[in-house]
């Protein structure tokens, strides 16, 4: 069996030029698995991408304790995950994001199992007022995001997944097929049936006027 091999560490001339070039240019693909290893080079890489990942959690977390939670659970997934990344399947952020769907819909999962009440570590006490008051903002301004995101669960899973990429998360089409693990083709169709059948959604919602008139009865 091929084993491989480990990079050597980097001196110490070319470690600093390449934080320098980390902060100026973001932290490049060929860069990203020093991210486990690195405390600067994982610091330019969470202040690049933190707000991609609190957008992406708060569209689909309505709480800002568990959102922040989540959040940090996504870079701590990175950190482990690192080594294996591999730069001709995705950039950063695309793997990034990868790892953020597959944290939220782990939590997702396992909420629904725990009962009622039960106590769950909680990340406000890893927030300032100023970090607090910035996921706050994020969460009202995804409120509208999450109330379309309802809309799409009648969606099959496979389209909603590449819909909620494309038209939430604002990825490219390439970008969301990479996410979905299908090829751009496939991503595409879904893309086209996924709006159409959600067109249809809204517009018979529109229509309806008190569409929970039953169960006011």
């Amino acid at each position: 069996m091929e084993t491989r091999a480990l990079p050597n560490p980097p001196s110490a001339l070319s470690r600093r030029l390449s934080v320098v070039a980390a902060r100026e240019h973001g932290v490049s693909p060929t860069q990203l698995h020093w991210i486990s290893t690195d405390a600067e080079i994982f610091e330019v890489f969470y202040r690049e991408h933190v707000e991609a990942v609190q957008s992406f959690v708060a569209r689909r977390v309505g709480d800002r304790e568990r959102a922040a939670d989540l959040t940090a659970e996504v870079f701590l997934a990175a950190i482990d995950s690192a080594h294996r990344y591999r730069p001709r399947r995705a950039a950063p952020r695309t793997w990034l994001l990868g790892i953020a769907r597959v944290v939220v819909a782990n939590d997702g999962r396992q909420r629904h199992r725990q009962r009622v009440g039960e106590e769950r570590l909680r990340g406000s006490a890893l927030l300032d007022e100023e970090d607090a008051a910035q996921l706050d903002a994020r969460i009202d301004a995804a409120a509208r995001s999450r109330e379309l995101y309802q809309a799409m669960d009648r969606l099959p899973e496979g389209e909603r997944t590449v819909l909620e990429l494309v038209a939430i998360d604002e990825l490219s089409l390439k970008e969301a097929a990479a996410l979905a693990g299908v090829r751009p083709v496939t991503a595409r169709v879904r893309l086209h049936r996924a709006r159409q059948k959600l067109r249809s959604e809204l517009e018979a919602a529109a229509d309806d006027p008190n569409p929970n008139k039953e169960d006011q009865q």
